[in-house]
């Protein structure tokens, strides 16, 4: 089972990370990527349940439901529920951590998801790279502007 991984120090705090990005609806802010979100289910944005539909920058859709959110630890978790993706079976979790010797941010994201054998190392990368260390990016960016 493929394990696409990402991470980086972003120069704020773990509390300013951790608030903005604990909103599940709230990815536009600060993902590039994604266009909108619109929750389906779950009307606080941060509550076990809740179901995204994520419009992406070339129109492409992606419906994601909310697992877990750990705000002591900082992290959450969701599932892929649709998506022009090709896998099955995909979840991932985020997660914000303290720098204490900087007092910025270190962020992860990962995720792990079944798919056939010779569409795993293409999607990989693109999970790693494409979305997870380019919202890392992002977060930085966004942070370093402020």
């Amino acid at each position: 089972m493929p394990r696409p991984y990402a991470s980086g120090v972003v120069p704020a705090s773990a509390d300013a990370v951790w608030s903005l990005v604990r909103d599940f609806n709230g990815l536009p802010a600060w993902l590039p990527a994604v266009s909108a979100s619109e929750l389906d289910e779950g009307g606080s944005g941060a509550e076990v349940g809740a179901v995204r539909r994520l419009t992406l920058g070339d129109g492409g859709t992606v419906v994601e439901r909310l697992l877990e959110m750990h705000d002591a630890e900082r992290r959450f978790t969701y599932e892929i529920l649709e998506s022009p993706f090709a896998v099955r079976r995909y979840v991932s979790t985020f997660r914000v951590a303290p720098v204490t010797a900087s007092d910025e941010a270190f962020v992860e994201w990962w995720s792990e998801y079944d798919a056939d054998g010779a569409d795993e190392a293409g999607l990989t990368q693109t999970f790693a790279d494409g979305i997870y260390g380019a919202g890392i990016a992002a977060l930085r960016k966004h942070f370093a502007a402020g």
